[in-house]
């Protein structure tokens, strides 16, 4: 069965389908920069480098001192790495899988 989340309609999977239209970082960074804030930004990078963290079994107290990240976030992050749709970990393996190439 495809995993669809709540908050997807047409415009969502609109947004998804250009988000894999894009094929550089630079197309990256140019696409996200016309339709994010910096913080916008920032805070979805911040959650990345949590989960990372997390995954490699770090202290929240570590985390919160080298992120800036608040509990809170930290927390969620870790739900989502928990009992997400694992979403983050799908990350991590195709940059293992970059990684050994």
């Amino acid at each position: 069965m495809a995993f669809t989340p709540k908050w997807m309609n047409d415009e969502t999977r609109d947004f998804l389908r250009a988000v894999l239209l894009l094929e550089t970082e630079e197309e990256a960074a140019r696409f996200f920069d016309d339709v994010c804030t910096v913080k916008e930004i920032q805070a979805l990078s911040q959650r990345l480098h949590v989960a990372e963290l997390l995954a490699d079994r770090n202290t929240y107290v570590d985390i919160e001192a080298r992120t800036k990240a608040s509990t809170a976030t930290i927390s969620r992050v870790n739900r989502a790495l928990s009992y997400g749709a694992d979403g983050y970990q799908l990350i991590f393996d195709r940059r293992s899988g970059e990684d050994a190439k």
